[in-house]
């Protein structure tokens, strides 16, 4: 009887010890967890990331086919600022013909001067970050007209930029410009070297 005691009190001492030792890796575990942007945020629209480009030193260019009805973001690594091109891909619905892919590409000029948990706003002057975004959809074609919102960085690493963004997507339909579209994405956005 004695030993079944003594072997009740190993295990209790063991399981006691384990969670002391660990008790501390734990905390700070949940600590990070809470502190990183991996959960997504209340509202938040459900796009996949399949693109993430940050090139510091290139320049954001929007090249235009009204022929075509095509509009094409890129970065010409020349020379430049610091920018960032990510694609979002969207599928609502459950049938053919809901989904939609955005592209965006932002102008971040020079990303050491932008500071962190800091919300900027895109667009033109006086906006701080020039956007540009084009929407493929199984739709009309549109023309980009405006991005606005704001781009909150949240990391900024040696080759990773983590953030959100907040913003609506204005395009205007090629064949009448009195029809229009609305896009908003807001969600965690990254940009990898």
């Amino acid at each position: 009887m004695p030993e079944s005691r003594c072997w009740g009190r190993r295990v209790w001492y063991h399981s006691y010890a384990l969670s002391i030792r660990f008790a501390p890796f734990r905390l700070l575990l949940t600590f990070c967890c809470l502190g990183c942007d991996l959960l997504p945020h209340p509202g938040d629209t459900e796009g996949v990331q399949n693109q993430a480009r940050w090139v510091s030193g290139g320049r954001l260019v929007v090249d235009t086919d009204p022929r075509l009805t095509i509009v094409r973001l890129d970065i010409d690594t020349t020379a430049g600022h610091d920018v960032l091109l990510a694609r979002f891909d969207f599928d609502p619905t459950a049938g053919a013909g809901g989904a939609y892919s955005i592209a965006l590409g932002l102008d971040l000029s020079r990303v050491r001067d932008l500071r962190t948990n800091t919300p900027y706003v895109l667009g033109p002057p006086p906006g701080r970050i020039a956007a540009y975004a084009t929407v493929t959809c199984l739709c009309r074609p549109l023309r980009p007209d405006s991005v606005r919102g704001t781009y909150e960085l949240s990391h900024r690493g040696v080759a990773q930029l983590t953030g959100r963004i907040d913003a609506r997507l204005y395009f205007t339909a090629w064949s009448d410009s009195t029809q229009r579209a609305v896009y908003r994405l807001r969600q965690r956005i990254e940009g990898v070297k």
